[in-house]
């Protein structure tokens, strides 16, 4: 039986070298990439031919070429232009997320007080308004409490500017994008003056009939999803507006009772609508002690629904 190293040799297309063969090569000066030779081989006569060098990089930056998408077939889809209203929300709420510091507080808040009231003004006194109506109202009184949420950012000023008019803007979906007409004095209205103006407004900035001055400006702004279903959800500060409350829709949750410290006695658990509001603040206007304020004020308001009506 043959040993390796004799049969390594024998093939021809391995050149034994031996111990003085790889101390030759060890000694031997190193040649540089541009005068070494091109390396062949007899192994084969596509092997014969020099190896090129490869390409020089390219001098200028490379261009970065965008990707096409060619997956989904041209009649499987459709482009849309975005219109007008979609151009101006994009820009102004891309400016927003990028730009304003966003800090987020929530809070349940009990609102059968609200629905009995809201029955009761109805069979009595033949009188319909919204759940929306008395958030709307609750927060222009919680605004007239915490003043300082009822604020603008002069992001050219570097200033806060604090107003003494409650005017709060109402999210209106439309066919062409989200619009916010204001309510303009909103403290000072009653229930059924903000039903009626908030019913006003919304029908013409659906029918797109709103003047500038009624959805430009104002100081503070409520979106309500509750009637599409939705608990809860963040909203995006509209500039140069401080805050902007997200209002969810009623959940019957079943609560524990309360217990008297005193008399040890215990409530039966019972069953209670609540909603879910969150609020989105700029930093720049307000601090967490402030909107802690506000928020509290809120619920008290929702809680006692009648301290609306004085």
């Amino acid at each position: 039986m043959l040993s390796t190293t004799v049969r390594l040799a024998r093939r021809p297309s391995i050149q034994f070298l031996g111990k003085e063969g790889w101390a030759a090569r060890l000694s031997a000066p190193v040649a540089s990439p541009a005068s070494a030779p091109s390396v062949a081989t007899s192994a084969s006569p596509a092997a014969s031919t020099a190896v090129a060098p490869p390409p020089p990089p390219p001098a200028g930056p490379t261009a970065i070429v965008p990707e096409t998408v060619t997956t989904v077939p041209p009649s499987l889809y459709s482009d849309t232009p975005a219109s007008n209203m979609r151009k101006v929300i994009s820009r102004r709420l891309t400016e927003s997320k990028s730009t304003v510091p966003h800090f987020y507080t929530s809070i349940e808040i009990p609102l059968d007080n609200v629905l009995s009231l809201r029955k009761l003004l109805q069979k009595k006194f033949e009188t319909k308004v919204s759940v929306n109506d008395f958030i709307i109202k609750a927060s222009a009184m919680a605004l007239r409490d915490v003043p300082e949420l009822n604020a603008t950012y002069d992001s050219k000023t570097l200033s806060q500017r604090t107003f003494s008019d409650v005017d709060i803007s109402v999210a209106v979906a439309t066919p062409t994008g989200l619009i916010t007409p204001i309510v303009p004095s909103t403290h000072a209205l009653t229930l059924t003056g903000i039903s009626a103006k908030v019913k006003d407004l919304a029908t013409r900035a659906r029918d797109n009939k709103l003047k500038p001055e009624e959805y430009q400006g104002g100081t503070f702004c409520i979106s309500n999803l509750g009637m599409f279903g939705i608990s809860e959800f963040s909203a995006v500060i509209n500039p140069p507006q401080g805050a902007i409350l997200a209002v969810g829709g009623g959940e019957r949750k079943i609560v524990p009772g309360r217990v008297d410290v005193e008399s040890g006695e215990k409530e039966k658990p019972r069953i209670q609508t609540t909603i879910t509001a969150r609020l989105s603040a700029d930093r720049r206007v307000v601090d967490e002690a402030t909107v802690g304020l506000f928020m509290g004020a809120l619920k008290e308001y929702l809680n006692e629904p009648k301290l609306m009506m004085l």
